[in-house]
């Protein structure tokens, strides 16, 4: 185990899949206590029994991030757990595939309540927290969808978009506080949320394949390309990093494929 994130206590939400499971083992392997909140409970329970059964620390916690009772729960589950909370992943996250003209107005809600209104409800709660015990770090997943559009995908890019300036107005509010907020954004990532917004396509496996052409680095992402992206904005080597939008994406946003 490595010694990155030693001392540190964090709590990521999401943490049952995907970004935020690989970001949840991540954290332990550089020596974090990790609590690892998802609404799937007996899949966060999972993730933190591979934590402790590889000799890190770690809760499972069921809790449902659109809920002010389940967030305060989470949060006074992780400081019992461990005696303190200093680094917070805002991870949870959603896509529902639809233009404008066909999203249905509960799924407009339902995706910016879950990818946005969550971090507002989540780092409103623990921020006195962060600010009595001399600072701390949030940690907002965000994506390309918020730099770039994306077809029939208007509510995900929205709320992505929403992500990176509402990180940017938080670690402006924080800084005094020693507060450091940050999001990444990460290009097309392997994991089950990505595999139904392709099964949602008319041609799954065509779109698959051309999202991977995307990417000049010639693969889709893993979790863990995106885990170590949030270890770094986690430690100490960031101390001096706040407000940024880091872009892991295998180089989509950086040309457009040729051939």
């Amino acid at each position: 185990m490595g010694e990155r994130l030693k001392d540190k206590i964090a709590l990521v939400t999401g943490a049952a899949s995907g970004i935020g499971k690989g970001t949840a083992l991540r954290f332990a392997e550089e020596g974090a206590a990790v609590a690892c909140a998802d609404l799937n409970s007996a899949g966060a329970e999972a993730v933190a029994a591979e934590i402790t059964g590889s000799g890190g620390r770690a809760i499972g916690i069921g809790a449902d991030v659109t809920n002010q009772a389940d967030v305060e729960r989470m949060i006074s589950a992780t400081r019992d757990a461990f005696g303190d909370l200093n680094v917070v992943v805002n991870n949870a996250g959603i896509t529902i595939v639809g233009s404008v003209e066909n999203l249905s107005e509960a799924e407009w809600d339902k995706e910016l309540d879950i990818n946005v209104k969550s971090i507002y409800r989540v780092s409103k709660t623990v921020w006195p927290i962060l600010r009595e015990r001399g600072g701390g770090v949030i940690l907002n997943t965000a994506s390309i969808a918020g730099q770039i559009g994306i077809g029939h995908d208007a509510a995900y890019c929205a709320s992505k978009a929403a992500v990176i300036m509402l990180t940017r107005c938080m670690a402006a509010d924080g800084a005094a506080d020693r507060i450091r907020v940050n999001s990444v954004c990460p290009g097309f990532i392997a994991t089950p949320m990505i595999d139904g917004f392709f099964n949602d396509q008319d041609d799954p496996e065509a779109s698959r394949a051309a999202a991977t052409k995307l990417h000049p680095l010639g693969r889709l992402g893993t979790p863990r390309d995106i885990a170590g992206g949030f270890v770094y904005l986690a430690s100490d080597d960031a101390e001096w990093v706040t407000g940024t939008a880091l872009t892991i994406d295998g180089g989509l946003m950086a040309a457009i494929p040729s051939g």
